[in-house]
């Protein structure tokens, strides 16, 4: 790692939202996955605060042709805004305008489904020589110091690609990249490798790449010679494992609640335990779940 990276702030998140959302038709038919709603707010919306609480001024959403809505929602609506003045719903028009001022957006096409990997090789002209967040767009974690924030603090420490990670069960592994530890405290570990979607006899740990990743701009010289792997795709992770073999690379468990969006049930925990933290309805959401289970 050059002198020059261990000095730059990480100011850039690169939201990979390209995907079609299959697993969630027919309501995904013609809004983005993403746009699907926790409690009152998009998926989207969550992750975007994440990175914007953790000092990211730019978000480069990595979008497609039916992704129009992502872009619609962190743009202004003068309609909307003309209505709610005309209403005096101050608060909800003061809400509104925080969405579209919450940080630089840019969107890049990906014109065609070539995997994780390739989105982000999309972004490497908008990235240039800086380190940068890489956030997946239907991934939630609930905390009280942003995820992306806590990888950061250990990118400073080392200076080289941060992974996060969270425990699953072992009959879980097959899901997930899970990674070959080398402990260095109770919550960062160096990579040793890292193991796409192992058996739960084959896997090396239970600690799962979870959406959350500080990667340096070399990265996109091992995504430009990557060969399609998974799914006939350029995969993020292959990158990084031989990234990893040259380099050093780290895994940081961090403190707070994952929820992959992207699976139904998960969906449905996150809106209750979203939902059991807002003042305005937890009480009557604790009373309505105590007369389901009695």
């Amino acid at each position: 790692m050059t002198s020059s990276n261990k000095l730059k702030k990480i100011r850039k998140a690169v939201i990979p939202v390209a995907g079609f959302g299959t697993r969630f038709l027919p309501a995904t038919k013609a809004q983005p996955k993403e746009m699907l709603t926790l409690v009152d707010k998009p998926i989207i919306q969550y992750i975007v605060e994440e990175a914007v609480q953790a000092g990211i001024e730019e978000i480069i959403f990595i979008t497609s042709s039916n992704k129009r809505a992502i872009e619609d929602h962190f743009d202004r609506n003068f309609e909307l805004e003309y209505r709610l003045r005309q209403k005096g719903k101050k608060t909800e028009l003061a809400n509104m305008l925080k969405i579209s001022d919450m940080a630089k957006f840019i969107y890049v096409r990906q014109k065609t489904p070539r995997g994780l990997g390739h989105a982000v090789l999309t972004a490497r002209e908008l990235i240039g020589d800086e380190p940068f967040a890489v956030m997946s767009g239907d991934d939630v974690i609930d905390a009280k110091v942003p995820a992306i924030k806590q990888l950061m603090r250990v990118y400073e420490k080392y200076a080289d690609i941060v992974l996060g990670v969270t425990t699953v069960k072992k009959s879980e592994t097959h899901k997930y990249g899970i990674v070959d530890p080398l402990k260095i405290d109770a919550r960062t570990v160096e990579i040793k490798k890292l193991v796409e979607k192992p058996s739960a006899s084959q896997a090396p740990s239970n600690l799962a790449v979870t959406g959350r990743y500080i990667l340096t701009p070399e990265i996109f010289d091992f995504l430009l010679k990557q060969k399609a792997g998974a799914g006939n795709e350029i995969q993020l992770t292959d990158a990084i494992a031989r990234y990893i073999k040259q380099r050093a690379g780290y895994a940081y468990l961090y403190e707070g609640d994952y929820y992959d969006c992207g699976n139904k049930l998960e969906f449905m925990k996150a809106i209750i335990q979203l939902g059991l933290k807002r003042s305005d309805f937890k009480n009557d959401l604790k009373k309505y779940l105590r007369q389901l289970v009695n």
